[in-house]
């Protein structure tokens, strides 16, 4: 783990996120990570929670309770600072995952008074007995008369001369004076310990008896804690399973605490690890940078390969990449656009980064390569990251070499990521579909790296750019290029035009898709004038019905009061008014509808699942009904799902009872199917139909449609007192 860390540059990141935590533990949390991720997701909601006190491991501490040992004092502390910390958790979380967690713990009472007996310095409270009540008594009243006894020793005026200055001094727990040479025929007492400046730390024979007696009392004081000693560690023996239980508790909810703290203080996001191969990075940054440049990359593919420019950055991002995977594995919070990343789970990760050369051992680089290269065909479900990996070998066996090697890895489940400026290994992989390049991008005109990459292309190595830059002569330079090949160069200047063209291609891209943002933005502005023109709509035909309305009132009251010839034609202008408003409503077209729309029926909403002849099928939430396709009104909102019924209240005009007597068996199953549709928009879940006896086959019609009707639950005859054969009971 070690290791890893410092092949991944996270050594100083951990050691960060170790000192948040109460107690050393290690980085992996064992259980399922999805509930850790809720409850330290729960955790980051939280505002002033208190952070666990620092506690020692009590592994020991449990296994000498188990045979029946006694604690010492301030080891019964670090349990009572525990379950002190459950009690103030459980007082504080209430509700949500951590409050039910919280709430299932239950500290007995004779734990929990323990807890009482000691103050926040981890010493035992003189309160909870009366003889620890007299000793402290006690051993005030002997340090005063001590400092009483100092003081005057110190006033007397043949002592002056000799003393340093005029403060106690406190060596080896003892009051002491600091005197010159000289002083033995003034005072009496026993030199304890010499000042840097040469002086006498003095303790007078005078406080000899105070603190024998003080001696005295502090053995009583022992005994007495030992007592209490024994008594709680009796007790914690018969609790020993809860003792064990919650100090495994504490270790959990401390991982989960220090990873929100450290997040917190930091501006740091989680990503869960999930079961894919896939990582996909948006603006991860790696914490070793001081000023870092994100990253992003999709890397679905099991192989991606880094090629391009020396000193552009493919090490450290093979490394933040690596990084990721390790973080998210540990569930350990990085600098990363959560929303928009993706990382899968890994059983290991494993860094080939390094020069693996050893005098000691006699193994050369390419060995020791090898031998890490061997090691990876024992392994499954594992991301390996190669940094260089032409390193210590001739370029072009090793590319034929290590085509074979990535391969045969490759159907061991195995991911991996390589930087290297083979181009030949580059070109030989570039056909294989488990394979995915990326070029770092160089800045000719500044003849300086650009820290960005290039999907899908090879990069150039720019080593004559680069040895340029670093102020090799130029005439050198020149040379080593007409030594190194016109061909060679014309395939470099291939590789730089296919770089260009892509970086084009990529820049058009851009501009496309602000141009599609723009129009789909346009489209949701027609669509909202397209609403509001339409309530208008109704508005004024709304309008329109009520002075056609307030018309007829009037012509009717004209007749009333015996204008009849006034009166009827004011009742004639009424209904000229009201048929144009009936044209007028006429005249507004149909929306055309299409297989997932957003529709209205009535007061509810769903979403069309198919459409036959002028009979359309939506999904009401789970409810799936076939209605008319000239009753639906297109919807531009997703329909919003209900908290108990689809409407509050059942439609005026609905009916429990549907009576298809008289009618064509297909007139009877097109309303019936409407009926039964109104009926779960209303949320009746019993309706009859009546349909007689006749020949039967009305009654056939009806139960053969009832079969196949997506919503039903049951239907049967009728009871007698409900009409019996001629009517069937239908449950939805």
């Amino acid at each position: 783990m070690n290791r890893l860390l410092s092949k991944l540059d996270l050594t100083d990141f951990s050691n960060s996120f170790y000192s948040f935590l109460a107690r050393s533990k290690p980085l992996f949390m064992q259980g399922d990570s999805k509930i850790h991720f809720y409850f330290i997701k729960e955790l980051m909601q939280i505002q002033g929670l208190k952070a666990p006190k620092e506690v020692e491991n009590l592994d020991t501490q449990l296994a000498h309770l188990s045979k029946n040992g006694i604690l010492r004092i301030y080891e019964i502390y670090s349990f009572v600072k525990i379950i002190d910390y459950f009690t103030y958790l459980k007082n504080t979380l209430q509700d949500g995952r951590l409050g039910d967690w919280m709430q299932k713990i239950e500290i007995q009472e004779e734990i929990g008074e323990i807890c009482s007996y000691f103050d926040e310095k981890g010493e035992l409270k003189s309160s909870i007995d009366e003889s620890f009540s007299s000793i402290e008594y006690a051993l005030k009243k002997i340090k005063d008369e001590a400092s009483s006894t100092l003081r005057r020793l110190m006033s007397n005026s043949k002592l002056s001369n000799y003393l340093v200055d005029r403060q106690v001094h406190y060596i080896n727990n003892q009051e002491t004076i600091l005197l010159r040479g000289g002083f033995n025929h003034v005072i009496k007492g026993s030199v304890v310990g010499r000042s840097s400046g040469g002086f006498f730390y003095i303790f007078p024979d005078s406080l000899s008896s105070l603190k024998s007696k003080e001696s005295g009392l502090l053995d009583k004081k022992e005994e007495l804690i030992y007592k209490y000693a024994k008594k709680i560690s009796s007790l914690f023996a018969k609790n020993i399973k809860f003792l064990s239980f919650i100090n495994k508790e504490f270790d959990k909810f401390d991982a989960y605490y220090a990873r929100f703290a450290f997040a917190k203080s930091k501006d740091l996001e989680f990503v869960l690890a999930d079961s894919s191969h896939d990582i996909k990075l948006s603006r991860f940054s790696h914490p070793v940078l001081s000023n870092p440049k994100p990253i992003s990359v999709d890397f679905a593919k099991h192989v991606l390969m880094i090629t391009g420019v020396n000193a552009g950055g493919k090490t450290v991002f093979l490394k933040s990449i690596l990084s990721a995977a390790f973080l998210a594995k540990y569930l350990l919070p990085m600098k990363i656009d959560s929303t928009h990343s993706k990382i899968g789970s890994f059983k290991e990760i494993v860094a080939i980064l390094d020069d693996p050369q050893s005098v000691k051992n006699d193994i050369s680089t390419f060995a020791g390569r090898m031998g890490e290269f061997s090691r990876l065909f024992s392994k499954k479900r594992t991301l390996v990251g190669i940094d260089e990996i032409e390193l210590g070998t001739d370029a072009d066996e090793a590319a034929s070499l290590f085509k074979v090697i990535i391969e045969k890895l490759i159907h061991k489940d195995i991911k991996i990521v390589i930087t290297t400026h083979h181009k030949r290994l580059a070109s030989l992989l570039s056909a294989n579909e488990s394979v995915q390049l990326l070029a770092a991008i160089y800045d000719e005109k500044n003849r300086k790296p650009t820290y960005e990459f290039l999907n899908g292309t090879i990069g150039k190595s720019y080593a004559f750019e680069t040895a340029l830059r670093y102020r090799i002569p130029a005439p050198i330079i020149k040379e080593a290029r007409e030594l190194y090949g016109e061909d060679k160069e014309k395939l470099n200047d291939l590789i730089q035009k296919n770089i260009d063209l892509e970086l084009e291609m990529k820049k058009q891209s851009l501009l496309l898709e602000e141009k599609l943002q723009e129009t789909k933005r346009a489209k949701e502005a027609f669509k909202d004038e397209k609403e509001r023109s339409k309530k208008e709509f109704e508005l004024s035909v709304l309008k329109m019905q009520r002075n056609f309305n307030d018309a007829i009132k009037e012509a009717k009251e004209a007749i009333k009061a015996k204008d009849s010839k006034e009166g009827h034609r004011a009742l004639n202008r009424a209904n000229e008014f009201k048929q144009r408003a009936k044209k007028i409503h006429i005249v507004q077209k149909n929306e055309k509808l299409a297989l997932g729309d957003y529709v209205k029926y009535g007061n509810s909403k769903g979403v069309i699942k198919s459409i036959k002849r002028e009979i359309a099928t939506i999904d009401c939430f789970g409810i799936t009904l076939r209605v008319p396709l000239n009753t639906l009104k297109k919807s531009s909102n997703p329909p919003k799902k209900p908290k108990k019924v689809l409407i509050s209240k059942p439609n005026a005009t609905s009916s429990v009872t549907l009576d298809l007597h008289g009618l064509r068996a297909d007139e009877s199953i097109e309303k019936l199917d409407k009926f039964l549709s109104d009926a779960l928009i209303n949320g009746y879940d019993e309706v009859l139909v009546y349909h007689g006896i006749g020949t039967g086959k009305l009654a056939y019609a009806v139960k053969t449609f009832l079969s196949t009707y997506p919503s039903l639950v049951s239907y049967a005859d009728a009871p007698i007192n409900m009409g019996g054969y001629g009517a069937t009971l239908i449950k939805l």
